[in-house]
């Protein structure tokens, strides 16, 4: 089932043409960029747990004031639990506004997890307000969503405020959802390896077997290539 799970928000306004996705690859910097452009209010798009044996993706949009800056704020995958629990308080608390949206285990199986993750960020786009005039997505390829121009930025939770926002949302709210799931089949570890096809999970697989929230399209017994590594899915 689709879920819509927060939501938050402020000012600003609208209204733009382009519509064509560029895919942008840039080397991450130390210091992350406040704005894309400093025409148009933008929104950062992210996804966590796309490449996880079980339990829903999760897909954030964040809209960061141009003048927005937080010493810590970098993508969640650089960060501790400790850094991204701070930031999140933090994020949902001067943002424009934010959303938080998730793809159950079953739709993924029903529509596959790259359309998954792009409906979870088009669900989480609906719930902003006002509605950005540009959305800034972290990889390389998105559906377009509704009139809106967006641009797919390669690594851009590591270069965009508002994309390293979004990561650190989608990020801890999916972890916080999988330690809840960890507490009915504790016997997964998923309070600490969130569903992902680590040693530990294989062979919690190869003793218990599948439960109902493990992804029943994912080839969880034999070896096989990751559809995208653990590390670009965190």
């Amino acid at each position: 089932m689709d879920k819509f799970l927060t939501c938050g928000a402020k000012l600003v306004a609208a209204d733009i043409e382009n519509d064509f996705c560029s895919a942008i690859f840039v080397q991450p910097h130390k210091m992350l960029l406040p704005f894309y452009q400093d025409q148009l209010s933008e929104a950062g798009c992210d996804e966590a747990g796309r490449g996880c044996f079980a339990g829903p993706v999760f897909a954030s949009a964040v809209i960061l004031s141009k003048d927005f800056f937080h010493p810590l704020l970098n993508d969640s995958k650089q960060l501790s639990e400790e850094e991204r629990n701070e930031l999140r308080i933090v994020i949902e608390k001067e943002a424009i506004s934010f959303a938080v949206a998730s793809i159950s285990h079953d739709e993924i199986d029903r529509i596959n997890i790259l359309q998954a993750s792009i409906k979870a960020m088009h669900i989480s786009l609906t719930q902003l307000k006002p509605r950005p005039q540009l959305l800034l997505i972290d990889g390389n390829y998105f559906v377009k969503y509704k009139r809106l121009p967006h641009r797919c930025i390669i690594k851009g939770d590591g270069l965009y405020a508002s994309i390293a926002a979004a990561s650190i949302l989608a990020k801890t709210y999916r972890d916080e959802y999988m330690k809840k799931l960890h507490e009915e089949f504790p016997q997964y570890n998923w309070a600490s390896n969130k569903g992902y096809g680590t040693p530990e999970h294989r062979k919690a697989l190869n003793e218990y077997g599948v439960c109902k929230y493990h992804r029943k399209s994912w080839r969880l017994f034999s070896e096989q290539p990751e559809l995208f590594d653990r590390e670009s899915c965190l």
